[in-house]
């Protein structure tokens, strides 16, 4: 495995300086974000270390001198938009950039690009479906034209009243994924998967490791603290972020002894990368560097530098 983290939490750092700031800490890669540059419309939104807009092979012969500078691979292209989103127009938006960074990640000779399938959040996953069809079944295609696998991370996207009740992202458990990759069947559409999404929703975080090990194209490591005396006041059906918090690995409630271990077994041999999301490390720029090598620390115990 290769452990890495996920460049969103240095939005003010060039992708220069956030390899050089990988390489310095120890990690062996970066999944590097490539939203449309513009304003964020959420936290962790809106990042561009690599622009894939009219991305050239000069632009990605760039980025190999980089990465063979500072010896530290790129595991993936992220970008999470909500491709499924009510407004047809947005959706498309986001659809079309989805194609410019799996391009990208051709030119670059990469395997990987990470992102959400997205909802609609007001209709239930029956009624989103034939619109999931659609969507997905092109952009797979295309990705598979291209030799690109998508990962799709398994966060709800439910964390406020916005988004209730069904969230923005449709690919959040066993019982989808196996309809999913049953309709689009492709080994290209695969999983981006983070154990502490199933925590929160009170579900078996290792259950899926074994049933879709063949499914698992890229892991992001972050962890969960679920407040259960805030729980016990408001119940869940609230939204999540009145009873849980997402924190760095290590402070919250994944046994990562067991993660690791059940990954290691399953046959994963793929990048690992820390997620931080921990309001704790955001006040600033040192903080956030902070929180990368706290993460880098306590994860080498399980995934050896090679």
């Amino acid at each position: 495995m290769q452990l890495g983290f996920v460049s969103a939490i240095l939005p003010d750092l060039g992708l220069e300086q956030v390899l050089s700031e990988a390489a310095q800490i120890g990690y062996d890669c970066v999944e590097v974000m490539c939203w449309p540059k513009g304003k964020a419309e959420r936290r962790y939104a809106g990042v561009t270390h690599i622009d894939v807009v009219d991305f050239t092979e000069a632009d990605a012969t760039t980025v190999h001198a980089l990465t063979e500078q500072y010896k530290v691979k790129i595991s993936a292209l992220g970008y999470y938009p909500n491709p499924l989103d009510p407004d047809e127009q947005a959706s498309q938006v986001y659809i079309n950039h989805i194609k410019k960074v799996i391009d990208a990640a051709q030119t670059l000779g990469l395997s990987t690009v990470n992102t959400f399938v997205g909802r609609d959040f007001r209709l239930s996953v029956d009624d989103n479906w034939p619109r999931f069809l659609k969507v997905w079944t092109d952009i797979i295609a295309y990705a598979e034209s291209k030799g690109i696998r998508v990962g799709i991370e398994n966060c709800p996207m439910l964390f406020t009243y916005d988004e209730w009740p069904g969230g923005k992202n449709l690919a959040t458990t066993p019982q989808i994924w196996r309809r999913m990759f049953n309709e689009i069947d492709s080994d290209s559409f695969g999983l981006n998967y983070d154990p502490s999404h199933m925590i929160w929703q009170h579900m078996d975080y290792l259950a899926p490791i074994r049933e879709f090990a063949d499914k698992f194209f890229h892991v992001h490591a972050k962890d969960v603290r679920v407040d259960r005396h805030l729980l016990n006041e408001v119940g869940i059906m609230a939204p999540p972020n009145e009873w849980h918090s997402p924190k760095l690995p290590g402070l919250g409630e994944v046994d990562w002894g067991k993660f690791f271990s059940t990954l290691t077994s399953a046959g994963y041999d793929g990048p690992v990368c820390v997620e931080v999301e921990d309001r704790a490390y955001e006040g600033s720029e040192e903080k956030r560097k902070a929180s990368l090598v706290q993460s880098h620390s306590y994860l080498r115990q399980f995934v050896p530098s090679l």
